[in-house]
């Protein structure tokens, strides 16, 4: 079982390339970053992580400029995104952007994909009414978009929210179809039909209920006609010895701790605290 990391960061912060830098000379095997474009001051959605909103969710990096970054210093490291909010791109853009970080990085990322949470913030990107209800529909469509960008060959695409001609679109994501995409959200049959349809496993936060989860998303896999089984990669995790062991029993295949959103300092600290679970 693979250990990975997550983490807020901003422009108060360590920076992407230094933090990199020391994932992979401790041995973990990843780094994933969060989305949001902006918190819209007069937010009226309740946050699920509890409100006040913490400070950096208002300041946090690009997380494709800043995996990026960490690209370029780091050879064996994931790259991960944790996650992005697809409806609220281009899709036409985001992948052009998401094939060039893979390609950048040799193939190291993984697309970790949520649906949004912030009704103000998606308002801002023209997601509302119909369409914010709907955005796992929306969601769906923009990733078949963007596959079909990824294809070998020219391929148009016609889909209920969007549209794209048969185009020449490079580069090209490293391994065909894209990037190992993990989509985020709370258990459900609807959820877990979506990532039998298109994605390659769940990105809950945290693990609370996988043990009666996991087995209801791999009936939904079998169900789909999918073979091998999907996988299972926690987030947000605030680790410890017992929680580690009860994940691999279920067959998670990495894990990703919450690092601290703060200065250099404290961070490396929690990384040579955290270095005990590999």
């Amino acid at each position: 079982m693979r250990i990975s990391t997550t983490v807020l960061l901003t422009d108060e912060t360590i920076r992407p390339d230094v933090l990199a830098r020391a994932l992979e000379q401790r041995g973990f095997a990843g780094l994933y970053l969060p989305e949001h474009t902006h918190i819209p001051v007069s937010r009226r959605t309740p946050a699920p992580m509890g409100d006040p909103l913490p400070r950096p969710y208002g300041r946090t990096l690009d997380p494709f400029v800043a995996l990026s970054a960490a690209a370029t210093v780091t050879q064996r490291i994931t790259l991960g995104t944790s996650i992005t909010l697809v409806a609220q791109h281009d899709p036409i853009v985001l992948a052009k952007q998401i094939a060039t970080l893979d390609w950048m990085s040799r193939g190291r990322l993984t697309l970790g994909v949520g649906f949004g949470w912030n009704v103000e913030e998606a308002a801002d990107h023209g997601v509302t009414g119909t369409a914010w209800h709907r955005r796992r529909d929306l969601v769906r469509d923009r990733v078949g978009l963007m596959r079909a960008l990824w294809a070998p060959e020219p391929t148009a695409y016609e889909g209920e929210f969007g549209s794209v001609r048969a185009s020449l679109a490079h580069p090209k994501p490293v391994r065909p179809g894209g990037p190992r995409l993990l989509l985020g959200g709370a258990a459900g049959p609807t959820l877990f039909a979506h990532i039998a349809e298109y994605a390659d496993g769940w990105l809950p936060i945290g693990g609370s209920g996988l043990k009666d989860a996991v087995p209801a998303l791999h009936a939904a896999w079998r169900s789909a006609g999918r073979t091998g089984t999907p996988a299972l990669v926690p987030g947000f995790v605030l680790p410890s010895a017992g929680k580690l062991a009860h994940y691999r029993d279920l067959g998670a295949e990495e894990v990703v701790l919450q690092l601290p959103s703060a200065s250099g300092s404290e961070i490396l600290h929690t990384l040579d605290d955290y270095a005990r679970y590999l």
